[in-house]
């Protein structure tokens, strides 16, 4: 042996700062439910989320055979019958459009009115306009009115964000709405859509969704990939613009790459080929959203968007079999590595660490149950 304390301490010395900088920047996943949808509705128009469960068993009803099995059915319609949507957003951007200022104002406190008038979904949020110059001062006049009239937690969208220079100044203006209406330090937390190349690659060849990450100050809670913003932004002919598509994929796995470890959590986005018309349309429609859902799940995007009430049967049905198809094996491998025993699988403590963390996602949706699984809550919390 030839290193001494005094080796030791100078090690440790040296790499305090950078100690300190992964503490702060990864953190680990954050704690708690991610929903494993989000809705937009217009401003003016959302008090129309609380009919969008009966629509969509209406649609189920309408339009047989079921599309999928008789066990997942009656789960799927126990779903929409009591929690049909998980995460709203009251959208004051593209699904609402430019108004004059009163009209916006009005939505605004309308809106704020309706959430707090009866049951809401468990997660609530606004989508802001963007920060770019034409629609800044409104983007800010409706965050503004909207803390004056809405005193329940909520999370802020911003779209379109195309560089840290705007993140930087979201937070400089969380903490003047936090100082102005007396909300403790850190309430304030945001969005950020990805809906332009720039957010993903910078001018300087930089992957600037890691900048954003790291200029939001800890107040960014997810990441959200806009499918036809972005792929309108990038050149893909509207024909083609999809959430497979190659040019989504590349965004998506550098978005996936700068959340890595930072608490930051993903969202995918929607297609628009909506479950509507014949039998025929409609069934084609769900072939094509199950799959799509079941993809995203498949590489790490455990949320996306939905834009029709007859999109959240093969939502909530591509979820469950999700987790269902992959408990079995995930209870096995998790009880073998407790266990020390390989099983042909010699898994290591970050994929143990993965396997808790499959489990608790099955839980939080509804897809599996504690019973099912053999593991308390807390047991996979600890083990995640």
């Amino acid at each position: 042996m030839r290193l001494t304390d005094e080796d030791y301490g100078a090690l440790d010395d040296r790499l305090a700062g950078h100690d300190a900088f992964l503490r702060a920047r990864y953190p680990g996943d954050r704690p708690g439910r991610q929903p494993v949808h989000t809705v937009y509705l217009p401003a003016d128009r959302v008090a129309g989320f609380r009919g969008w469960g009966e629509q969509a068993l209406a649609a189920l009803d309408a339009h047989p055979p079921v599309p999928f099995p008789a066990a997942l059915d009656q789960q799927v319609r126990a779903k929409l019958a009591t929690e049909p949507i998980e995460d709203l957003r009251v959208d004051f951007e593209d699904g609402y459009g430019v108004r004059d200022d009163d009209q916006e104002d009005a939505a605004v406190k309308q809106a704020a009115a309706v959430l707090l008038d009866g049951p809401r979904p468990p997660f609530v949020g606004l989508r802001v306009k963007s920060l770019e110059s034409p629609t800044r001062h409104r983007a800010l006049r409706t965050l503004d009115l909207w803390l004056s009239h809405y005193p329940e937690p909520f999370v802020i969208t911003l779209p379109k964000v195309s560089g840290p220079a705007q993140v930087e100044a979201m937070v400089e203006l969380c903490e003047r709405l936090e100082a102005g209406y007396g909300l403790p330090p850190g309430t304030l937390r945001f969005e950020i859509q990805i809906e332009l190349p720039a957010a993903v690659l910078g001018a300087d060849g930089g992957a600037t969704v890691a900048r954003l990450i790291t200029a939001a100050a800890g107040r960014c809670t997810g990441l959200h990939y806009g499918t036809y913003d972005y792929s309108a932004a990038a050149g893909v002919a509207a024909a083609h613009q999809a959430m497979d598509h190659p040019v989504a994929d590349y965004a998506k796995a550098v978005m996936q790459a700068a959340a890595a470890g930072t608490g930051v959590r993903l969202s995918d986005g929607s297609t628009n080929i909506l479950p509507l018309g014949t039998d025929v349309a409609v069934h084609e429609a769900w072939a094509l959203h199950h799959r799509l859902v079941r993809r995203s799940l498949e590489r790490g995007y455990y949320q996306g968007w939905d834009l029709h009430p007859a999109q959240l049967p093969t939502r909530f049905a591509a979820t469950y079999a999700f987790f269902a198809d992959g408990m079995d094996a995930a209870v096995r491998r998790l009880r073998r590595y407790l266990d020390r025993q390989s099983g042909g699988i010699l898994d290591e403590p970050a994929t143990a660490r993965a396997l808790a963390g499959y489990l608790l996602r099955g839980l939080d949706c509804g897809a599996l149950s504690t019973e099912a699984t053999g593991f308390s809550r807390a047991e996979l919390v600890a083990l995640s």
